[in-house]
């Protein structure tokens, strides 16, 4: 009989427990996956391949990968980056989200740096450097 006494008071207590939880899950999956489509970056990014062999490298030797593996896309005659390899930096840049590429990750249209201008191209970049500004 004393078990049933309290067997209300713990189905409460984890029902609510259960429901705080699924409300931050929800909350961070939020903050975690931005549903944007505009937004600023600041970090690393490049194309998908380098950015995958970027990401998997020890922070130690991340700086070498980065500055041995600069960006080189091939430019269209409309003026766009395509065939893209390797990595640049983004500095507070602005871009459009184009894809949620996995859990890690989100490929963006950026405007990239090249020897003969800046182009629009589509990058990868971590999901954690993104700010969005709607």
């Amino acid at each position: 009989m004393r078990a049933m006494k309290f067997f209300p008071a713990f189905a409460l207590a984890t029902l609510s427990m259960t429901g705080a939880t699924l409300a931050y899950a929800q909350g961070a999956g939020n903050a975690a996956q931005q549903s944007c489509s505009i937004g600023t970056v600041s970090g690393v990014g490049g194309a998908a391949s380098s950015m995958s062999e970027y990401l998997a490298l020890p922070e130690r030797d991340r700086y070498k990968y980065f500055s041995d593996h600069q960006i080189q896309c091939d430019v269209t005659d409309d003026s766009r980056a395509k065939n893209c390899v390797g990595l640049t930096n983004l500095r507070n840049d602005k871009v459009s989200i184009y894809d949620d590429s996995d859990s890690v990750t989100t490929t963006v249209v950026a405007k990239i740096e090249l020897e003969h201008g800046t182009f629009p191209a589509i990058i990868v970049v971590r999901k954690q450097d993104i700010k969005c500004e709607d």
